[in-house]
């Protein structure tokens, strides 16, 4: 996966934004389990109840969440790059250990890339999908959205981090 992928606006959507804090503090937030519960679901819409990262290539990526019902919805997949302060790559096409993954939900892969611009973090968030008709469906269902807020989120926790 060190290898650029090509960017494919009929399958995947990318996610920027510009954080005034060094990426040393971005790469925290995004690896570490206690900084992920705090802004990984957006918080009108739920909470994480469980994170758990091991961050190398066949390492585990856990991020379960509780919907607004109560229902908790379990979300497992597995690390497939890390390039500290730089690039993480997971999907939920796997789970850890390089396993084939069986789930309900529609699968991506994550691509997370951080960038020294100044004393800032240039951070943007990519995720691909397996064809049209899983792009489709997570942008109808929300996931997007929500996709928004959660690196919204995430950029006002990083700031409170400063």
């Amino acid at each position: 996966m060190s290898e650029q992928f090509t960017f494919d606006p009929k399958l995947d959507f990318a996610i920027e934004r510009f954080i005034d804090a060094p990426t040393r503090l971005v790469w925290d937030a995004l690896t570490r389990p206690e900084h992920l519960k705090e802004w990984y679901m957006p918080k009108a819409w739920g909470r994480v109840s469980r994170a758990e990262m091991d961050l190398r290539p066949g390492g585990i990526v856990r991020i379960d969440i509780v919907v607004g019902d109560g229902r908790e919805v379990p979300n497992l997949g597995c690390v497939l790059e890390v390039v500290p302060m730089k690039r993480l790559v997971w999907t939920s096409m796997l789970f850890p250990g390089y396993r084939p993954a069986v789930f309900d939900d529609v699968p991506i892969t994550a691509v997370m890339t951080m960038e020294s611009v100044g004393a800032g973090t240039r951070y943007v968030f990519t995720a691909l999908h397996r064809d049209e008709a899983d792009f489709e469906q997570n942008k109808s269902s929300g996931f997007y959205q929500g996709t928004e807020i959660a690196i919204d989120q995430l950029v006002q926790h990083v700031m409170a981090m400063r």
